[in-house]
């Protein structure tokens, strides 16, 4: 069975251009002997200080078992079989991309940590903070406490200007042996489907990624970052030559966020779409199945003012073609609020550019409140839907209701069971369809309650105490 394996093993950022536009870069085939034994090491020594192992732990706490369901249920509360913390430590990599001490690794390499270090090529090793964790691009920036110096770093490589058959470099450090080096090709670009993150567009390559690279650089031969390594598509749980980076492009927005305070607040479209098969391309008079297709527009959305409509199939952003559906939502969230994107659109067999302002999800002033006090709901936050949130939470435009937008860990609303993304439907059979009318129920202490929610598509029904 085929298997994708995320690879760990169980704050000023340089804002430069990029290091090559897309189209600029000439490339030679290898014309001689000579050529081909040139080194990798010049770029080599460059880059790998830059490189860093990072050593997560994280310290659980874990009942003991004795094996048996029985026993375990009826004497569980004896002191002998209390919660005891356990400590276990995951293995991945980083890169520095800033001298100022700024790394950035993958989120499944540091997530749930409560104790993050990094050791550089030398061996200095460094305590770290974790300054953001985007677990919907799989990325995290950390950054060297209290730094002593100014550290090597790499810089970011436009990714866009990358083309299959490039030669690149992947460094890290694959099952905790310490810092590798492996050549390949881009093999791929733009792979989607993996279901390794929310926002799919990765680099294929065959430089070889095992576990223990999550994190790790992926250079081109400038030394320049292209990449962040992810994952790796394998029959053995060992590197069968398909390996996946997150683009630098993702990976540099992300860093820039941390940089500006920390919060990620990316571009909202307001478009639902679709990929295109054979069959559905043919009827909307396309030459091929690429693209995605327009199938609702949210109203007053950045969507619809840029025009777009139900039926448009979109074909490129900014010159660049997108595939599908997944494609269109890796270069939205690729570009800065604030700025104009251009639509590549097909509409009715004729091709349309659209100009469409980049812009953030709408502020909900007014709609979002936290339940506080002595009631089972206290701790959690909720916020009215409204376009924006239903698409967030997967649901249609027009949803209307009251959603969990956070619960507190450790609160009473956390005890009751409540989780981020859950649909309050109703409260001791009074419908909520407003934040005001889930504000005054919530609050209140009632001997019981009659809980109605919407979980993943699921109904759920409960009677708890009050």
């Amino acid at each position: 069975m085929l298997r994708v394996l995320l690879l760990a093993t169980v704050l000023t950022l340089p804002v430069s251009a990029f290091a090559q536009d897309a189209g600029q870069v000439e490339r030679v085939v290898p014309q001689s002997t000579t050529q081909i034994q040139l080194s990798f090491a010049p770029v080599v020594e460059r880059v790998a200080p830059a490189v860093v192992n990072v050593y997560a732990t994280r310290v659980t706490q874990q009942r003991p078992s004795t094996g048996d369901p029985f026993f375990d249920q009826f004497f569980g509360n004896s002191p002998l079989f209390r919660q005891r913390p356990q400590t276990s430590q995951s293995l991945g990599s980083g890169v520095i991309v800033s001298p100022q001490g700024t790394i950035l690794t993958n989120n499944h390499v540091v997530e749930g940590a409560t104790d993050i270090r990094v050791v550089l090529q030398d061996g200095r090793e460094y305590p770290v903070d974790a300054v953001l964790t985007d677990p919907a691009t799989d990325l995290a920036v950390l950054s060297i406490r209290n730094p002593d110096r100014e550290f090597p770093s790499v810089a970011f490589a436009n990714s866009d200007a990358l083309a299959v058959g490039d030669l690149v470099l992947a460094i890290g450090n694959p099952f905790g042996v310490g810092q590798s080096v492996t050549s390949g090709i881009v093999s791929a670009l733009a792979r989607t489907g993996m279901g390794v993150t929310d926002y799919q567009a990765f680099i294929q390559t065959d430089a070889a990624i095992n576990p223990g690279n999550s994190g790790g650089a992926l250079v081109d031969l400038d030394g320049n970052l292209v990449g962040i390594n992810t994952a790796l598509f394998t029959r053995s749980g060992g590197s069968e030559g398909i390996g996946f980076a997150i683009p630098s492009n993702m990976a540099r927005s992300v860093a820039l966020a941390a940089e500006n305070g920390g919060e990620i607040v990316r571009p909202w479209l307001g478009a639902r779409m679709q990929a295109l098969d054979s069959e559905l391309a043919v009827g909307l008079g396309l030459e091929t199945p690429r693209g995605a297709l327009v199938t609702e527009v949210a109203p007053e959305s950045p969507a619809e003012r840029a025009g777009l409509q139900a039926g448009d199939v979109i074909t490129a952003i900014d010159a660049m073609p997108v595939q599908d559906p997944d494609a269109v939502n890796y270069r939205i969230a690729t570009l800065p609020i604030g700025t104009a994107a251009n639509f590549s659109v097909m509409r009715n067999g004729a091709a349309l550019e659209l100009a469409l302002d980049v812009a953030g999800p709408p502020t909900r002033e007014n709609a979002e409140v936290e339940i506080t006090g002595n009631t089972r709901f206290a701790g959690a936050t909720a916020a009215e839907l409204d376009p924006a949130l239903a698409d967030s939470l997967g649901l249609a435009f027009s949803a209307q209701g009251v959603a969990i937008t956070a619960v507190a860990p450790g609160s009473f609303a956390d005890r009751l069971g409540l989780d981020e993304g859950d649909i309050i439907l109703s409260l001791n059979g009074i419908a909520i369809r407003d934040i005001e009318t889930f504000r005054q129920i919530a609050s209140q202490r009632p001997q019981s309650w009659q809980i109605e929610l919407q979980r993943e598509g699921r109904v759920i029904r409960s009677f708890v105490s009050g």
